[in-house]
């Protein structure tokens, strides 16, 4: 990240650097370079840059192809582990296997992020790396139900289990990761590309499931190609942990083991063993707004990519292929226009971008829903696309909002449990509570309904939080990309930078 002096001797250091003195440069330590003080600022290695944004994003597409794998081969799973001889009761007992990991998600933050604030974000990102790896290849080497009995489905949940505990840490901190390398004005462009990671993982776990329906049998997929996709997780797992073992600490994380190791014992200790109560409690404003933004985000989010191709088979009777290739369609849409929006969110503000996005549920799901009502694919592909469009509003600035509610000492624990409380009790259970409330009213309209229920605790939160757009992450300093803006902002903060200065 900043850079060591141009003029020093030595190789680049890509961690940080600080304004040195007018004595002229001197080679400094990385503990040096994030003394905070007065004028202090960031000089980002682009190279750096980029290789934190492709490991956390590559972590995202992991969690979201195991999703989309496990979601379209549901049926075929129910058969291999849960042979009841009843279809509805297998499908029933496989998604019990997939929701059983949200149950364990929250815990998963509650251990993963007051972790990463105290040993460092690289170090978990790799733990919850290896996990989310071992934990989908082995679904593809657990014996089938008619070779191991009652073990298989055992194995399945175990399985899930340490699939939805990594995740736990995962998203948190990833985006935690990315924005603590980001410069200032650009968090939100190099924030998408963790949600395009998101979308890229969807679409080629549940393609690949659609593309190995069409080319095999049966008997084929229920025998042995099932267990493709899943093992396709370890060289994939191993790629990505690669990337994240490359990377050094984040400069804010660098800092505040800077500011620990100078300080007196006791404030030290204070620091490093953050509890839960103060993560929670002591952050309790910017937890209620991470919850309501990720609320509105996650509801939206699993309303249209994992309820939507349901609706329109059960509800709407409409061939499920077709609904999964719209589907599959829209994300690809999403995808093209997510960088785009990150960084209308850098030069206009993460507030302005988030509002339009709930306004947009709250005004446009009710219209979307009847022209996906009305059958055609022309309509459902107007529909669906409308509220793709809309929700790139807050897939491409999350990652740069969330992260910025809180401090360093406290970010990756405090982001990570409220992102998780808030997925587990409203995101993950989207599908259930729509599909309970349309059984209970026989309102078909009720997707819609929910979406604007959950625009109006979205903007409520826009409105209470404050904008982080262009601004210093809380408790770091600024973090910009040449050594000439560095030197404009010491000048301005009243450190003028000599000829022999460090940047």
């Amino acid at each position: 990240m900043p850079t060591q002096s141009p003029v020093a001797p030595g190789p680049r250091n890509p961690v940080g650097s600080r304004a040195g003195a007018a004595s002229g440069p001197q080679p400094e330590s990385r503990a040096d370079l994030h003394e905070q003080v007065p004028g202090e600022v960031t000089v980002v290695d682009p190279a750096m840059v980029k290789r934190a944004v492709s490991a956390a994003a590559l972590g995202n597409a992991m969690e979201w192809f195991d999703f989309g794998v496990y979601s379209y081969i549901a049926v075929t799973l129910g058969h291999v582990f849960f042979p009841s001889g009843n279809p509805t009761a297998q499908l029933l007992s496989t998604f019990g296997a997939f929701a059983a990991a949200f149950l364990v998600r929250p815990i998963g933050g509650m251990v993963f992020g007051p972790l990463g604030d105290r040993i460092g974000r690289q170090k978990v990102l790799a733990i919850t790396m290896i996990m989310m790896a071992v934990g989908t290849f082995a679904i593809g080497l657990i014996p089938s139900y008619a070779s191991i009995g009652v073990g298989a489905p055992i194995l399945l949940l175990v399985a899930r289990l340490v699939q939805g505990f990594s995740t736990g840490g995962e998203y948190g901190g990833a985006s935690t990761f990315i924005a603590e390398y980001a410069p200032d004005k650009k968090r939100g462009f190099l924030g998408s590309w963790l949600e395009f990671g998101t979308l890229a993982g969807y679409v080629g776990g549940a393609g690949l499931v659609t593309l190995m329906t069409a080319l095999l049998s049966t008997e084929d997929l229920h025998s042995w190609g099932w267990r493709i996709p899943f093992l396709i997780a370890g060289p994939m797992g191993i790629i990505g942990l690669y990337l994240r073992m490359r990377l050094e600490e984040t400069p804010a994380f660098a800092q505040l083991e800077k500011e620990a190791r100078t300080k007196e014992k006791e404030r030290r200790d204070a620091e490093k063993r953050i509890g839960i109560r103060e993560m929670i409690f002591g952050q309790w404003r910017a937890m209620l707004l991470c919850i309501g933004l990720v609320l509105v985000f996650n509801v939206t989010d699993y309303m249209l990519l994992s309820y939507m191709p349901s609706y329109l088979t059960s509800e709407l009777k409409y061939d499920e292929t077709h609904g999964l290739l719209v589907v599959l369609a829209v994300m690809v849409l999403m995808m093209g226009v997510q960088p785009f929006a990150g960084r209308l969110s850098d030069r206009f503000g993460r507030r302005p971008v988030i509002a339009a996005g709930c306004l947009g549920f709250l005004v446009l799901s009710v219209p979307a829903l009847l022209l996906i009502r009305q059958g055609s694919l022309l309509a459902i592909a107007l529909g669906m696309g409308a509220l793709g469009l809309l929700l790139v509003a807050f897939t491409s600035t999350m990652p740069a909002t969330l992260p910025a509610l809180f401090p360093t000492k406290v970010r990756y624990g405090s982001l990570s449990i409220g992102f998780n409380v808030s997925v587990s009790l409203f995101g993950g259970t989207t599908p259930l509570v729509v599909t309970a409330l349309i059984g209970a009213t026989g309102n078909k309209m009720m997707p819609a309904y929910y979406m604007m229920a959950a625009a109006v605790i979205g903007g409520i939160a826009v409105l209470l939080m404050s904008e982080s757009a262009r601004k210093p992450l809380p408790g770091s300093p600024p973090a910009v990309e040449t050594e000439a803006e560095a030197a404009a902002l010491r000048t301005a903060a009243g450190r003028p930078v000599t000829a022999g200065s460090a940047a």
